[in-house]
């Protein structure tokens, strides 16, 4: 089975990634260095080794990230479905 590309998420919009950050003879066994911009999207691919960059906060972002589903109560208190009256 192979394993998913690696995430890192990151405070700053420009990243660079040379694919060796856990190797320990570094770099001479990943990639070429690329300078790497993340965009409204929120994150960045490698397009070596396709390592993902998030940008904390951003739209990419699934840490603080809660879902709220129709009948459930939101942030304000009020329920995020509609009610009709006859």
């Amino acid at each position: 089975m192979i394993n998913p590309p690696e995430t890192v998420t990151t405070d700053k919009r420009r990243v660079y990634c040379d694919g060796a950050t856990d190797i320990r003879a570094g770099a001479a066994l990943g990639h070429p260095r690329v300078y790497l911009e993340i965009d409204q999207k929120g994150y960045v691919e490698c397009g070596y080794c396709d390592r993902r960059f998030v940008l904390k906060g951003g739209a990419a972002d699934e840490r603080d990230r809660v879902e709220v589903f129709p009948g459930d109560n939101n942030e304000f208190g009020a329920s995020a479905s509609t009610s009709q009256n006859p």
